[in-house]
């Protein structure tokens, strides 16, 4: 299937490790032009290098998703760079792992200003870019904790709950300018990030997940990709689960256990 997207400008926040990397170069391999922004310069630079080494137009910016400077410097820089925006992907985000009576204040709003400002601030100058130009598709990262809460991260589940429904809002706001939003959910996915953080507790929900295996970085990035081309449109304003059919049933060993 050939998706036409050869020559589409990309952004991908929290696109120099982990399912944001491979978001990127899943795009670039469709003969996209690829734009990341990222804390860590040294990241960044590694990005650079090897997206380049494969022939990939890249931009790199070092960039903070919940500094509004940063992200509107960040959309003109691209838009300089390569002339429009087609596809924005808000990928950055971060984790926690504390009882609530134990989360401060300060890092509270770190979670949500990552997790959920960093979306509004993506998806608010990612729509002021392609109003100019024509429209475009805004991707968020949700996660199955918006769905099903996780004890120990509530900071974590509740700026992903309302990542999907900002991303309902602002579907519903830019249609009419032929702007795309959505939400992808990956389920358990092996990443640098679930590897430190809680690797032993994703190795055992395995068996909750009816394909009997955790995904992968590419599993999030094809998904993005298809839904990002013409031969998606109709799709809009919804979140779309990459987790191997999670949520499926109570029982998901059931097949595997009775052959």
């Amino acid at each position: 299937m050939n998706l036409m997207l050869d020559g589409k400008v990309v952004v991908v926040t929290g696109g120099a490790t982990g399912i944001g990397k491979s978001i990127a170069r899943a795009f670039a391999e469709e003969g996209c032009k690829i734009a990341v922004g990222a804390r860590r310069k040294e990241k960044l630079d590694e990005v650079q290098r090897e997206f380049e080494s494969l022939g990939y137009p890249v931009f790199t910016k070092q960039m903070n998703v919940a500094c509004e400077r940063d992200v509107a410097e960040f959309s003109e820089a691209v838009s300089a760079a390569f002339g429009r925006i087609d596809v924005w992907v808000n990928n950055a985000g971060q984790t926690c792992h504390d009882r609530m009576d134990e989360v401060s204040l300060e890092f509270w709003r770190q979670v949500i200003d990552t997790n959920l400002t960093g979306v509004f601030l993506g998806s608010k100058y990612a729509a002021r870019q392609m109003r100019k130009t024509g429209g475009g598709v805004i991707f968020n990262a949700g996660s199955f904790q918006s769905i099903f809460p996780a004890a120990g991260s509530g900071p974590y589940g509740a700026a992903k709950a309302g990542v999907c429904s900002l991303t309902r809002s602002f579907a519903a706001e830019y249609a009419k300018d032929n702007i795309r939003v959505l939400t992808y959910i990956p389920g358990v996915i092996e990443t640098p990030m679930t590897k430190i953080d809680n690797w032993a507790v994703a190795t055992g929900q395995q068996g909750n997940i009816p394909v009997n295996r955790l995904g992968r970085p590419e599993d999030i990035a094809n998904a993005v990709v298809f839904l990002a081309s013409d031969k998606a449109s109709y799709i809009n304003g919804v979140s779309v689960e990459i987790t191997g059919g999670k949520f499926c049933v109570q029982n998901p060993r059931y097949s595997w256990d009775h052959p």
